[in-house]
Formats: C-alpha cells, sequence, structure tokens
C-alpha cells in the first residue's frame, strides 16, 4: 500500500487500555510443543490469547457485532445468553452457543487452536432465529494487546500473498487475522475514539476505513461476507515474530481440512487423559476431574518445560492496564509443587518429574527459591517465604515414595536438596513472609513446611552417604517442633473467651514474640497485654493455614488444640454459601472486591476461596470423616460458574450484584482459574479414594505421631533469640559463621572458651550443657569473630524455666 492511499486513524492513542475479565469460562491450548498459543474464553468470546510463551498476553479480547445496518446494534458478550461445552470431559475444545437476548440471532462457535501452528480458530455458524440471513450484518472486532501491553500498538490492513487481512505489531511481536469469507469492509482504529465499535454504535454499519492505526490501543473491524459464506466461516488468529509470519500461519492453516486439525487436537489430549488414573470412575454429579487435569497442563509453557504458571487470567483484568506486568502469569514454587502433587496423584508421573526438574533448574544459588518468577527464572517480586524453599524438598520426597523409577538416582538431587536445606536451616524458622506473600513472622504453614522439609531432607541424607548431616537436620526439626505451640499458639484473652476455647493458633505471629513471652507459655494472654504493644493484633488473627499442622503430620486432628483452633476458624471464617461452607483466609483480610462490589484496587474485603474448602477436606479425611470430606468435594464442584469447569480464586459471599455479575457462591472478580485450587482438587479426590492424604509426609507422622521421641535441644540463634529455656534441654547456639563462644553457667564464676562446629549445612554450633541446671539458673554468652578479629560487645542471657 502506498503512503498516498494509507488512510490513518484519528483519535491517538485511544483511551487508556484494560484487559478483560478474569472469569474464565474455558481455556485451552493443543497438546504438543509446536503450537505456542493459548486461548481464554468468557462471556462467550474469545480473550486473551496468549503467544509465544504461556506468561505473555497478545490480545484482550475478540468477538463479533451484530447489526440490521440501520436501527438495531448487538454485541454478542453485552447481549447474549451464554452456553458452553466443551467437546468431552478433559479436551480443551469448546462449542459456544451465544443467544440473542431479544431472540433474534445465535451464534455457534468452535474454538480450539491448531496442533502445528501458532494459531486460534474459531468455525463459526451464524442462525437468523428472525428474519432472513441477508437482514443482518455481521462484524469482528479484535482488540490487540501485543506483548503484555495493550499501549504501543501498531495496527493496520494489507495482505499476505494476496489474501486481505488485519495486522498488528508491538516489541518484535505480530498478529493477523483472517477469514475463510471474504471481508466487505475493513477498519482499524483507537479505541474509544475511531474504533468499530464506535462507528457501529452510531451508524449501525461501517462507515469508517482507515488502514492504518500506530503506536497507541487499537482495535481492528471487520464485515464478514455473509451471503458469500452462507453464515458458516472461520476466522483464524495467528502470531509471529513479524507480519509475515503471522500471515503465514493463518493462510497455512485456512488452507486445511478444519476437521483434520480438529480431529488432532482431540487425539492428542485424549491420549494424554487416557494414560491417567481413572478417579473420576465412578463419576460424580458435577465432576471436574478431567476438567482440573486439563487445566493443570494447560497452564504449562512449552519452551521452559515443567514451568506452570499460577492462573491464565488478570485478576479484576477489566480494572487493569498495563502497569500490571505480571499478573497472574507468573511461577509460584509453592502453587507449582501443589501442581506436581496433583499430577502425580492422577498419574501423570512424567509430567510431574517436568515439574521437578524445572525447579532444579531455576533453584537460586544460597538455595531458595524466588518467591514468584517469569517462567525464565527471572525473579518477579523480591520477598523471601520459606515454604517456598521447603516445598519442592517435600516433592522430591513425595516422588521418591511414588515414582522411584521415575526419580532415578537420588544422588543427582540431593545436591538440591542440601542447598534448599541449608537455606531453611539458616533463615527459618522465621518467614519474611507467609504463604499469602503480606506478614513476617512464626507461621504454623510455614513451620510445618519447613519441618517437613527438614525431616525428608534427613531421610534423604542418609539414603545418599550423608548421615552425619542427617542428625543435624532432624535436631533442628526437633526444636522447632517443640516450639510450635510457643511461637504460635495464643491462650487467654478475650478472644478465647468469646469463642469458649482456652486457645487457638495464629495465623502468623511477630517475631519478637518469643522475646516477650512467660516462661510457662508462647504468648502473653491478650487480657495481659498493654494495650498497643506491638504485635498485639497478631493474637486475634485467625487462618486455616493452622490446618496444615495435621496436614503434614505433625499434630494428630484430634488434638486438643486442633480442636480449639477448629472451633476458633468455624467461627471467626466460615460462610455458608449455596453449596456448603467455605472460608475466608484470615479475619480482616483486603484481598477481594469492595462492600459495593467495585474491584480489588489494592484494599477491599477477602471472600471465601474454594481452595481453602479442599484444604478442610483433607482434614476431614485425617480425621476419618469420609462424608464431611465427599461434602466439600461437592462444595468445590458447585463454586464454578453456569457451565465453566473452571474454578476460581475466590466466590462472592455477599447479597447478589446482577449488574457486577456478583452472584452469592459463584466467582468473583479475581483469578479463574486458579491452578492450585484445581490441584487440590485432584488431590482431595486421591485422597478419599485412598483414605488417606496423598501427599501427607510419612516421616513426621512416624516421629511426632507414633515414636514420640523425648527431644533435648533447644537452640538459639540471632534471628530467634529465647529468654528462656525449659528445665532438661541443651541450649544449642546456632550461627551463620565459625565464632569462638565464651561462655559460663554459674553467673561468671566460670568460663570457658569453645569454639562451634561447623555442620556442613551452613551453620555453626555450639551445645552448652544446660540439661542439669535447675530453674532459675543461667547460660551466658558471648562471641569472638575470629574471621573478623572482634569481639560481640553483647552479653546474652537465658533463663532455665
Amino acid at each position: 500500500m502506498s503512503d498516498s492511499s494509507i488512510r490513518y486513524a484519528p483519535g491517538w492513542p485511544g483511551i487508556p487500555p484494560r484487559w478483560t475479565s478474569s472469569a474464565k469460562t474455558g481455556i485451552g491450548t493443543a497438546l504438543n510443543q509446536h503450537s505456542k498459543v493459548w486461548f481464554t474464553l468468557s462471556h462467550g468470546i474469545l480473550n486473551e490469547v496468549y503467544f509465544p510463551r504461556v506468561d505473555q498476553a497478545c490480545t484482550r479480547d475478540m468477538g463479533f457485532i451484530v447489526t440490521n445496518g440501520s436501527d438495531y446494534f448487538s454485541e454478542e458478550k453485552r447481549h447474549c445468553k451464554f452456553e458452553n461445552r466443551p467437546f468431552e470431559p478433559g479436551i480443551p475444545a469448546y462449542a459456544l452457543t451465544n443467544t440473542c437476548n431479544s431472540g433474534r440471532y445465535r451464534i455457534h462457535k468452535e474454538v480450539l487452536s491448531d496442533p502445528y501452528r501458532n494459531v486460534v480458530l474459531q468455525e463459526v455458524r451464524f442462525e437468523p432465529l428472525k428474519g432472513e440471513l441477508a437482514d443482518y450484518r455481521l462484524y469482528a472486532l479484535l482488540s490487540p494487546h501485543l506483548a503484555n501491553c495493550g499501549y504501543g500498538n501498531t495496527a493496520w490492513i494489507g495482505d499476505y500473498k494476496g489474501v486481505p487481512m488485519f495486522f498488528g505489531e508491538h516489541n518484535g511481536t505480530a498478529l493477523s487475522m483472517g477469514s475463510s469469507a471474504p471481508w466487505k469492509k475493513m477498519s482499524v482504529g483507537f479505541v474509544g475514539a475511531s474504533d468499530g465499535w464506535q462507528d457501529l454504535s452510531e451508524h449501525f454499519q461501517m462507515e469508517w476505513e482507515y488502514t492504518r492505526a500506530e503506536n497507541g490501543n487499537v482495535a481492528c473491524t471487520g464485515e464478514i461476507d455473509l451471503a458469500a459464506c452462507k453464515g458458516e466461516f472461520i476466522v483464524a488468529l495467528g502470531f509471529g515474530g513479524i507480519w509475515a509470519e503471522a500471515g503465514q500461519q493463518v493462510r497455512s492453516t485456512l488452507l486445511e481440512d478444519h476437521a483434520e486439525i480438529r480431529q488432532h487436537y482431540v487425539s492428542q489430549w485424549g491420549k494424554w487423559q487416557s494414560t491417567l488414573l481413572k478417579l473420576d470412575q465412578p463419576l460424580r454429579q458435577n465432576d471436574l476431574y478431567r476438567a482440573s487435569t486439563a487445566v493443570l497442563r494447560t497452564h504449562e509453557s512449552k519452551d521452559f518445560l515443567g514451568g506452570i504458571i499460577a492462573s491464565l487470567s488478570i485478576p479484576w483484568g477489566f480494572n487493569k492496564g498495563d502497569e500490571d506486568l505480571g499478573g497472574y502469569h507468573l511461577v509460584w514454587p509453592r502453587d507449582l509443587v501443589e501442581t506436581a502433587g496433583a499430577l502425580l496423584a492422577s498419574g501423570a508421573v512424567v509430567d510431574a518429574v517436568r515439574v521437578l526438574r524445572y525447579l532444579e533448574a531455576t533453584q537460586e544459588a544460597a538455595g531458595n527459591w524466588a518467591q514468584n518468577l517469569w517462567l525464565d527464572g527471572r525473579p518477579y517480586w523480591s520477598g523471601i517465604q520459606m515454604d517456598e524453599t521447603a516445598f519442592p524438598v517435600l516433592l522430591i520426597d513425595l516422588l521418591r515414595r511414588e515414582a522411584p523409577h521415575a526419580l532415578g538416582k537420588l544422588d543427582r538431587w540431593w545436591p538440591m536438596v542440601r542447598n534448599a536445606i541449608c537455606f531453611i536451616i539458616r533463615n527459618g524458622p522465621v518467614t519474611q513472609q507467609d504463604r499469602w506473600e503480606e506478614d513476617a513472622g512464626y507461621s504454623p504453614f510455614t513451620l510445618a513446611a519447613e519441618i517437613s522439609a527438614l525431616l525428608a531432607g534427613a531421610e534423604m541424607a542418609d539414603l545418599t552417604g550423608h548421615s552425619e548431616q542427617a542428625q543435624t537436620m532432624r535436631d533442628v526439626a526437633d526444636a522447632w517442633n517443640d516450639n510450635i505451640e510457643r511461637w504460635t499458639y495464643a491462650t487467654g484473652g478475650d478472644l478465647a473467651e468469646q469463642l469458649g476455647v482456652t486457645g487457638y493458633y495464629v495465623r502468623i505471629a511477630p517475631p519478637q514474640t518469643d522475646a516477650a513471652s512467660s516462661p510457662t507459655q508462647g504468648f502473653v494472654p491478650i487480657k495481659n497485654r498493654p494495650p498497643g504493644q506491638d504485635g498485639e493484633r497478631a493474637y486475634h488473627i485467625i487462618s486455616p493455614d493452622a490446618l496444615a499442622l495435621v496436614r503434614f503430620g505433625l499434630r494428630a486432628p484430634d488434638d486438643p488444640k486442633i480442636v480449639n483452633t477448629l472451633r476458633a476458624i468455624d467461627a471467626l471464617l466460615a460462610v455458608e454459601l449455596p453449596q456448603g461452607p467455605c472460608w475466608y483466609r484470615y479475619n480482616g483480610d483486603g484481598y477481594g472486591e469492595h462492600k459495593d462490589g467495585s474491584a480489588f484496587d489494592g484494599t477491599g474485603i477477602g471472600r471465601a476461596w474454594p481452595l481453602l474448602a479442599g484444604e478442610r477436606g483433607h482434614y476431614a479425611v485425617a480425621a476419618g470423616h469420609h462424608d464431611e470430606a465427599e461434602a466439600l468435594l461437592t462444595v468445590m464442584e458447585n463454586s464454578t460458574a453456569g457451565q465453566s469447569r473452571v474454578l476460581p480464586e475466590q466466590v462472592w459471599d455477599a447479597a447478589d450484584i446482577p449488574a457486577l455479575e456478583l452472584f452469592r457462591g459463584k466467582p468473583t472478580g479475581s483469578a479463574c482459574p486458579l491452578v492450585w485450587a484445581h490441584s487440590e482438587y485432584i488431590k482431595l479426590r486421591r485422597s478419599i479414594r485412598d483414605g488417606r492424604i496423598f501427599d501427607q509426609p510419612p516421616q513426621t507422622v512416624q516421629r511426632y505421631l507414633v515414636q514420640r521421641p523425648v527431644r533435648r535441644i533447644f537452640g538459639w540463634r540471632f534471628n530467634n533469640k529465647p529468654r528462656t529455656i525449659p528445665r532438661n534441654k541443651t541450649l544449642r547456639i546456632v550461627m551463620l559463621s565459625p565464632a569462638l563462644v565464651h561462655w559460663s553457667i554459674d553467673n561468671w564464676k566460670t568460663s570457658h572458651d569453645t569454639e562451634t562446629r561447623d555442620t556442613g549445612l551452613g551453620i555453626h554450633t555450639l551445645d552448652l550443657p544446660t540439661a542439669s541446671l535447675p530453674a532459675g539458673s543461667q547460660a551466658a554468652f558471648t562471641f569472638f569473630w575470629a574471621q573478623e578479629n572482634r569481639w560481640e560487645g553483647t552479653d546474652y542471657q537465658v533463663t532455665v524455666e
């Protein structure tokens, strides 16, 4: 096209771009490495399409507008009733039927991707319900948001080898849209100013035919020649590095037989599904098993094998623009291990091992994993969560037990385990942030994960010939396990009195808690704490996280402290929804819509999580309550929207607000689907079938619920400096570097100088002989740092309780 024939669209750069609804009703991709496109569906239309990676969105949405050319305007995503049916369970290809609210037309679509090209296909049939085909005009409307950006896109009309197409380009990524039916008219423009929606809503037909819109928030609009195709056609959306590659992909796909493309797509998924355990026999009424396994695989990268992102959605995307680069298109190591466990639970052993290899390659030099990361391993957030370092160790242990043939020689995995354990020992037990990426301190969930990983690591140390390090791991695990109640169990106080319990585990306790504790309990009772004392709020925060102590095998389900905490959880966090009970993350949670239903914008009100119904179901399995576990599985199954088979992050817990599409018990604007929720559903299916918690570490159960050995070690370290020590315990001083310890246990009447011992796990220790000291005695000590040639300059004291 010559410069003189270019018709530039006015209205640059368009309105600020926004993403679209996170309430997906379907997601899909071809189950191979040839086709590197992923698609999502919502409100009867195509939403974000991802290319060339599962963490890079390239469109906002693509749908149809219907007019009669004179006085009728209907947009299918706003003015239709939707039906969405997958081809068959576990096959992420979809048949969509959108029926106009006024009963004038119906649009049938079949959506899938080409298994051998970077193309998403929609086979479309337009059906007039009133009048004839000639009475209607049909327009395709596409909003490119290439390379995760709504701004900075350029769109134009051109052709590939003489075939008219739309093109878009931004930052080394290009798309093309072509049709098997002729385009009667074509135009590109800036959203909110010169785009096709503005044109058609005003004129009921295309009066604008702009050929180029540069460097803005752009849209493409094309009229389908309904007469030429008799209402049946295929729209192909293709991608590449440059426009020509995208165009070639589109033309190549349109030249193929669509039925053959469909057959290949479906058969590849069907073959994989046939290898899985038949946990869906007998089939449940709203069975999510096959849909869940498909969700897990659909979120996996095709370049970084084993890398599975948290969600192919942007929470409250309709309210977010280019500033939210990460969204949920990131890898959370904890979520990834949960997903690998679900794959293993469903019999997808090879897929679970692929996840482990991805974790092996993305482990940081210090031994930890980033809080979350891009698929190539670059950290996104800067926080450190100790459970995210513990979980990969537990995955190795789970694979060792469930599929040792697939894991291979343990010696390969020992360096990964050792480095992770070193990081945990050096930096635990306090977590910088809890599993919800918020507060620092002592967390029952994190402690359970850390202690379990330490014992699993100790067993692996024995199996790989490193028994000298195994004892140190077990000693640390025992010391931390002994202190769980000291650090996280609150007794007395107004809240306990109101709840009718003697105490409860808190969600997370501030790190300085133990320094302020009395000699006989982990907390100063709330009623005895001065108003406004630092960390007081933590004593009032309850969370289902405490049930991890049972899930990981550290405490029995009928332990009185667990039972007390259950009463607190149900009193403060349970909500009865149409599908049954569900739970909040913790009281005072601010992650969710506002009271009026407006989108979360950094503040809001936390809503109920179907994931937590699954975790409560696992507690029921541990307690031997089979019927309760089954009922909670049903709660999860009924937490989807309509015909959707995808689980949301949160469900709405208040009165319906139809204008905002918020209905009690149904998905909110949070992430949907949430891969973690589907993983929990699969594992609960397996746990119910087996009559035991599938991913529960046996080492903790054996050590703390069966053997219950008497532990003699009590730790002191700079990030956890207790002022007191229980009687009959040996005080173990734990340092991150070697030191000479100058110490006394008789009020400095005599003193000793002793070098710390290198454990080979990144810590240096010294045991002081405090086990035989009477109550009230003190151990006092300070340090000389030989490497720096300096004394600590402070004496520390620990009093025997």
